[in-house]
């Protein structure tokens, strides 16, 4: 009997550590899963990365060294396309480029969609104030039931079949990159108080960090049932009437 209490405490000590133990080591799975996706879509060995060991074997004869004096020289010119776009000068580069793309017809409708998406996510465009928020989607209307969290993926109202309707995005848990493109009726959808970060944050965690974006309801009070009513008395039956004796005549 103490060996078996002793099992049991081990194994529980064992789950416990283990539950533990798994944000962390899912954080780091996490992290070591995107690194690896970089490594092979950037690397020294990918497509890009020989492009920027090529850029930089012209100064060392290392390709290590090279990969990173090329990382470093794009880091630059990025840095340096932000400054031209703080101040404004790159509006005749923006020019240039947007009329030799759009020149090109297949080129030209995925620049586009490019452009739309890049404005999309910086919301620099003011049209798009309404445009990636995220909304609530009561199916069936005001009067119906079920709830989804979604979000609204463009800012005008479309016209489908004849009848008002908005665009939205419902992700999938627990990897909300996909997902259902759904044509809503306007009525349908209502504003959310919640960021993009917030919502692929309830979707990653399958609804476990609800409570952190979303307010909590107050407890039910419990209703204490009334007492049951004491039973009526009952009366005795009367006992049934003796028979009446006849005498023989």
């Amino acid at each position: 009997m103490p060996m078996k209490r002793a099992h049991a405490h081990l194994l529980r000590l064992f789950v416990t550590g283990s539950l533990a133990a798994l944000p962390l080591a899912a954080t780091i799975a996490i992290f070591a899963w995107a690194g690896s996706v970089l490594v092979r879509w950037l690397g020294p060995n990918s497509a890009v990365g020989s492009v920027l060991v090529a850029v930089g074997l012209g100064v060392t004869g290392s390709e290590i060294v090279g990969y990173l004096m090329g990382v470093g020289l794009v880091l630059l010119a990025l840095v340096a396309l932000g400054a031209l776009v703080e101040a404004g000068l790159q509006r005749g580069l923006n020019r240039l480029v947007d009329g030799v793309m759009r020149r090109i017809p297949l080129v030209r409708q995925v620049y586009e969609m490019a452009q739309k998406l890049v404005a999309l996510f910086s919301q620099r465009d003011p049209g798009a104030a309404r445009a990636m928020q995220a909304v609530w989607v009561r199916f069936g209307g005001v009067e119906g039931g079920a709830v989804v969290l979604a979000l609204q993926t463009a800012a005008e109202v479309l016209l489908v079949q004849g009848r008002r309707c908005v665009p939205v995005l419902v992700p999938t848990a627990p990897v909300p990159v996909g997902g259902g493109l759904l044509f809503v009726p306007e009525d349908w959808v209502s504003p959310a108080s919640l960021s993009v970060e917030a919502v692929t944050s309830l979707y990653v965690s399958m609804g476990v960090t609800a409570s952190q974006h979303l307010p909590v309801a107050p407890a039910v009070p419990s209703v204490p049932s009334s007492p049951a009513a004491p039973a009526a008395p009952t009366t005795p039956a009367a006992p049934p009437a003796a028979a009446a004796l006849t005498q023989p005549p």
